[in-house]
């Protein structure tokens, strides 16, 4: 064996013990974490977070361990792709946090003087989310071949660096209450700096959020120039961060402190939770190409479902004031208007799903809707068709039509054992 390829061999199998060691490691920060939010469990809840620590904890365990678990999949399997070491860091930044949360909690509230440097821990406890949204651009920039579309698109990540960076160190200055729920200020802050060190954190933000934007125009610009592997391991990651987005947005929007528990706020809650957990496993199957092209699928599916889940519910509101408005004040009562707008959901489901799918097909899926339309031609054609040169025909133009090949050939076996060649170039 070459030297070269040894030592090759040799760093790969130490990569990959060193990512399922930092996996183990995340499973023992793991377990601590929960240990604390159960020893924490007494803890109320704050004013502006209806759940509690320890439901919150639990509610998230699924989104950490997916970032942590695919990260070590990943990172064992391609080393070299920085992808799988950031899903890691971030598993293990997350939950670094979760236990000094847990801990400050404990110590300072629930049994207090139980545990040595709860006011430590308490300034740690947010920390490690700050490089959250670092590790979070560099991973988009990074999709999926583990380095930017080109050179010049890492000005993009040393601006998510650098203003992250900043961000950190300004915040972990400011003499503000470490918690919103305490009294307690920063011990480490300095006073006499507060104006630079807003300022310097107002900047690492706005650096940071540049070098986002620009992760986002680098993942366009990288789809545009992609080869069809490519595109498919985009689509995944683009699919499961558009879901991730809107399930965020719609909690932000619908949760607020004055909001009541409720099975709504509560499904919202969980649907937030998971949808971290389905980036990573998207991330995952597009990085280790899992039956890669299943995602045309299931967009054409969220499209078409999504587009009449939303139309039907349209027509139900529509039909229940139509009726209320025109029926009910001569037969009185609101029954018939549910009963008719039912029925009408019911008559109109297959029809309008029928109609979504076109449309959608045509507009997004021109090519394979063109396909459809073809071969459902020639089942009609070969269905009436008995002139064998002329079926022949339609079977070379059909499989030109559809799969676009650069040669088409026919073979056919007759009863005298006489093979027949029927061909044609594509176009």
């Amino acid at each position: 064996m070459p030297k070269q390829t040894a030592n090759s061999t040799a760093q790969s199998r130490t990569a990959t013990r060193l990512a399922w060691a930092l996996w183990a490691i995340y499973l023992l920060l793991q377990t601590t974490a929960l240990v604390l939010s159960f020893l924490a469990w007494s803890y109320p809840p704050d004013a502006n977070d209806p759940l509690s620590f320890f439901t919150r904890g639990w509610l998230y365990l699924p989104a950490s361990v997916a970032f942590a678990t695919i990260g070590a999949l990943i990172a064992a399997r391609q080393p070299r792709n920085p992808i799988g070491w950031l899903f890691l860091a971030m598993g293990l930044v997350s939950v670094f946090g979760e236990i000094a949360e847990g801990y400050w909690r404990y110590a300072l509230f629930v049994r207090p003087g139980a545990l040595p440097a709860g006011e430590l821990m308490l300034w740690i406890n947010v920390r490690p989310y700050f490089f959250l949204p670092i590790f979070s651009a560099l991973l988009v920039l990074f999709f999926p071949t583990g380095g930017p579309p080109s050179r010049r698109w890492w000005v993009a990540g040393w601006l998510i660096i650098v203003g992250g960076l900043t961000n950190v160190v300004a915040n972990a200055f400011i003499p503000d209450p470490l918690d919103v729920s305490v009294t307690i200020t920063n011990p480490l802050g300095l006073s006499g700096a507060v104006r630079f060190l807003r300022f310097s954190a107002a900047l690492g933000n706005y650096l940071l959020l540049l070098g986002a934007l620009g992760t986002l125009m680098s993942l366009v610009i990288r789809f545009r120039r992609a080869g069809a592997v490519e595109r498919q391991q985009i689509k995944w990651l683009a699919y499961a961060l558009a879901f991730y987005v809107a399930s965020i947005g719609l909690a932000t929007s619908l949760i607020t402190p004055t909001v009541k528990p409720s099975p709504l706020v509560n499904l919202l809650f969980v649907v937030q939770a998971f949808s971290g957990a389905l980036v990573a496993a998207a991330a995952g199957i597009a990085i280790l190409r899992y039956r890669l092209w299943d995602i045309d699928i299931i967009i054409r599916r969220t499209l078409v479902y999504s587009l009449l889940t939303l139309t039907l519910g349209l027509v139900y509101l529509g039909c229940i004031l139509i009726s209320r408005t025109l029926i009910a004040p001569y037969l009185g009562g609101s029954e018939l208007a549910i009963v008719a707008s039912t029925l009408a959901i019911a008559a109109l489901f297959n029809p309008l799903r029928r109609r979504i799918q076109n449309i959608i097909d045509k507009r997004f899926y021109r090519r394979k809707y063109d396909a459809a339309k073809v071969l459902a031609a020639f089942a009609t054609t070969a269905r009436d068709e008995t002139d064998l040169e002329r079926l022949t025909a339609e079977v070379l133009k059909v499989v030109d039509e559809t799969m676009q090949p650069e040669f088409v050939g026919l073979w056919l076996k007759e009863t005298q054992s006489v093979e027949r060649r029927a061909q044609s170039g594509a176009p």
